[in-house]
């Protein structure tokens, strides 16, 4: 890593915690407006750039040198914040496309691919960001950006990038017009007969959604 990068993230540490915090609120906020459900045409797209927009401020997290919280153990922030009715709003939205498949651990030698749920990534992630949030409106902000970059190495990180690969996977299946494959069966062998009928199933999927969720095809160019 260059001086210069570093310095980025080092120089001006206050100016550091509020550019992260302004990102990580931003998230969270559309996040939820989206899961309010008032605009289900431009749900697939605006979740596709929102998650992309937090994971730069998880790469400047991850960038920077350790931070060490002020304090050794850290302070109580009473409950957790509920985040199951976003869960279950975003699974109502994303209905049929919130499964998806997986691989958890890309060095981890012939790791089988497990199913995942955009729905329960997106309700995690907040979880992760909300829990240093407090810290940082409760002026702890050193104990904030330890949190934040913590977690997104332990789980925030991986979870929106396995998200992030999500959602653009299913915008170029929709915009190059691609068959969407059914998950049900993530760890069963289908013969041929049933590989087409899923083929088929696929076709008819990405047309489906590709209106309702704001997506369009893109007809190939000879």
């Amino acid at each position: 890593m260059s001086d210069a990068t570093l310095n980025t993230v080092t120089d001006n540490p206050d100016d550091f915690a509020v550019q992260i915090s302004d990102q990580i609120e931003s998230f969270i906020v559309s996040v939820r407006e989206v899961a309010k459900g008032d605009e289900p045409d431009s749900a697939v797209p605006f979740l596709l750039l929102e998650v992309s927009q937090l994971l730069l401020a998880g790469g400047r997290l991850g960038a920077h040198e350790d931070i060490v919280p002020d304090e050794r153990y850290e302070p109580d922030l009473g409950p957790e914040q509920d985040v199951d009715d976003l869960r279950e709003r975003l699974a109502l939205l994303l209905d049929p496309i919130d499964v998806y498949s997986e691989v958890f651990d890309p060095y981890e030698p012939r790791k089988a691919p497990v199913a995942a749920r955009i729905s329960d990534d997106l309700a995690d992630v907040v979880a992760d960001l909300s829990h240093g949030l407090a810290h940082y409106r409760a002026g702890r902000t050193t104990e904030a950006l330890w949190w934040w970059q913590f977690s997104y190495f332990s789980n925030w990180g991986s979870t929106a990038s396995a998200t992030l690969r999500a959602l653009q996977s299913l915008v170029a299946h929709v915009r190059l017009n691609q068959p969407l494959e059914d998950l049900d069966g993530l760890d069963t062998d289908e013969d041929l007969a049933e590989e087409a009928l899923a083929e088929e199933a696929g076709r008819v999927m990405a047309e489906e959604i590709a209106g309702p969720l704001g997506l369009h095809t893109v007809k190939p160019v000879r």
